[in-house]
């Protein structure tokens, strides 16, 4: 019997010892997890913050996009009124000048061997037209082709197309 004990002794202190070592590694295990979790605690701190900040960033971008939006629109407001009074002004100039097609005679020079317009002499090399709305006598210089309605002088053609000064 005493042997037997000595033997469940033996055995007790061994299962013992075990169960330390099991409690040892355990605690340590549980010790390197907690500080993983506390790692994880700081990672997710960390972005939590992140997330708000990109949320914050975000939000304030959108309200400045909203703004700049806002003041395209105004401006594309204000440009289209502009753009309607020029309308406005561009028919009620038409509307005076409408009646104003009927040329004004060049002066006629008293030498017919002179250009109306520049005095120069027609000779050999500066040839004469005449104007087809005012029936003067220019030079080459002084006069504008019309195309197929001939040519004119420059005041006869200002005046028909103003657009052209």
């Amino acid at each position: 019997l005493p042997q037997r004990l000595a033997s469940l002794a033996a055995s007790a202190q061994e299962e013992t010892w075990q169960s330390r070592q099991q409690f040892q590694a355990q605690r340590q295990e549980m010790a390197r997890l907690q500080e993983e979790l506390s790692r994880a605690r700081q990672d997710g701190e960390r972005w939590a913050s992140a997330l708000q900040r990109a949320q914050r960033e975000a939000l304030e971008r959108e309200a400045t996009r909203g703004a700049e939006q806002a003041r395209q629109q105004e401006l594309i407001r204000d440009m289209k009124g502009r753009l309607l009074q020029l309308l406005r002004e561009k028919d009620a100039l038409w509307q005076k000048t409408e009646g104003i097609d009927t040329p004004v005679s060049s002066p006629v020079p008293r030498d017919p061997g002179l250009c109306a317009r520049c005095h120069k002499d027609f000779r050999l090399l500066s040839r004469r037209y005449s104007c087809r709305l005012c029936q003067g006598k220019v030079c080459h210089t002084c006069s504008v082709d019309m195309g197929k309605h001939g040519r004119c002088c420059l005041i006869c053609y200002q005046q028909r197309q103003p657009q052209a000064t």
